[in-house]
This record gives C-alpha cells, structure tokens and sequence, in this order.
C-alpha cells in the first residue's frame, strides 16, 4: 500500500468549520474558478466562484444531530482506536459539500472529534475527472488522488469526502459524495432529461429550478441525516467486527 500523503503536519493546515465558512466567503476564495457542469467530453467547464458562505451558516445553524446519533458517536470516540479526527476535502460550489459539511462538523463537535477541511483546487478548477498534482500544484490534488471515488469500473474526483482517523491517523472509513439512500443519479439523470415538447434551453432552464428546488426542500435534510447514520453504522463495523 502507497504511503499516505496525510500527515500531522498536513492535516494540521486544514482549516477549522469556522476559517472555512468565513474563506467561503472572502476575495481569495470567491477569485477561483468553480464547477459549471460537464463538456461531452467528460471535462469540466469554469463558470465564476458565488459566495456561498451564508449558505453553510444557515445549514449550520440548524443542523441536528438525533440523541441517538449523538450518543453513538461519543461512544464510538471513546472506544480504543475511536474515531478522533475527520479530514474533509470540500469545494463550496458543490451541492453535495454544502449538504454534509455543517452536519459533518456537528458530528465532529458531538463526538470531541478535530475537523479540517481542505480545498480540492487551487485558482483553477480541476478539467479532468482524475487530478493531476503537477498539472496544479496550488490545488490538494495529491490527497485527491488518495481518494477517489471508484465505482461502476471508473474512478474520478468526486467531492465530497470525509475520512475518519484514529488519533494517530489510522485510517477507520471514508465517505464519498452522497449516502445510498440518495441515488443521485436516478435522480439527477430524470431532472436533466428533456421532456416532450421541451427545446434544449427550456430542459436546461427546468432541469436548475427542479435541482434548487430539491436543495431547499427537507429532503436535502434527510440525505444528510442519513450520511451521517451511514457514517456511524461503518465506524461501529470497523471497531466491533472481526474479519
């Protein structure tokens, strides 16, 4: 096994929920690139960086852990070789960070457990679906390609991902982009799909107003209360099951 590019050291330049609610926000951030969708070719176009900073303080705000989500992390944190430290890799453009981030960090504050999160690019928006840390080193490339989403025989740079350690960084599990119980791309492929009589800018058009609208609904709520159930549910196998 390739040894790990996460180190103390590294892990320790992330930045805390609060730095990055407030980077989300500030000129240096909102100077970058950010996810427009994909080209036919599978590359990624650029559109200009919003500011969703008062997003994630709303989420934050009034994001709930369950007293049974509650009482299971801080078991789990105190078991030997618990979960102790949580290293996110975020992009606030992304649906899926702006869902899970505040509920992560509840988590986090819940179970005493140290969150640092880390953006995936640097000025430029990654173009491919495999990073390439030479390409962009001002990005966190390297610890992208660490983890990668790999399924259906692919692998490429989802976002978002949250990696659980023991205090001495022992990897425990990852969490990839969206829990199970959200099938996404069912999801996603129906609202992006023209419906009869629609020209393409008017699928297009529909297709924003039904994501947004998904987004704002109590369903994004339930997915992200669900990725946190998943979440726990492999902590305990990985601290309880013999295999």
């Amino acid at each position: 096994m390739a040894k790990s590019v996460v180190t103390p050291e590294r892990f320790a330049r992330g930045r805390t929920f609060d730095e990055y609610v407030k980077y989300a926000g500030s000129a240096e951030n909102l100077a970058r690139e950010a996810w427009g969708g994909y080209f036919s070719d599978g590359g990624s176009k650029a559109v200009a960086r919003k500011d969703n900073s008062g997003i994630f303080r709303e989420r934050y705000a009034r994001a709930r852990l369950t007293d049974q989500q509650t009482a299971a992390i801080k078991w789990l944190a105190a078991q030997p070789n618990g979960p102790a430290k949580i290293l996110v890799i975020s992009e606030d453009w992304s649906s899926d960070c702006r869902r899970d981030v505040p509920m992560l960090a509840r988590l986090a504050e819940a179970g005493g457990l140290e969150l640092r999160i880390f953006n995936r690019d640097g000025k430029k928006i990654l173009g491919t679906r495999r990073p390439d840390p030479t390409a962009y080193p001002d990005g966190n490339h390297d610890l992208m390609l660490e983890f990668l989403n790999k399924k259906n025989g692919a692998e490429w740079a989802s976002l978002l991902v949250a990696v659980f350690y023991t205090k001495d960084f022992q990897e425990l599990h990852r969490y990839i982009e969206y829990p199970a119980i959200y099938r996404k791309d069912l999801i996603r492929g129906h609202q992006q799909s023209a419906r009869p009589g629609e020209t393409e800018e008017q699928a297009r058009d529909r297709d924003r107003r039904e994501f947004l609208a998904m987004q704002q609904s109590p369903f994004f709520d339930v997915w992200a209360s669900a990725g946190i159930d998943e979440i726990l549910s492999a902590l305990y196998e990985k601290l309880t099951v013999t295999r």
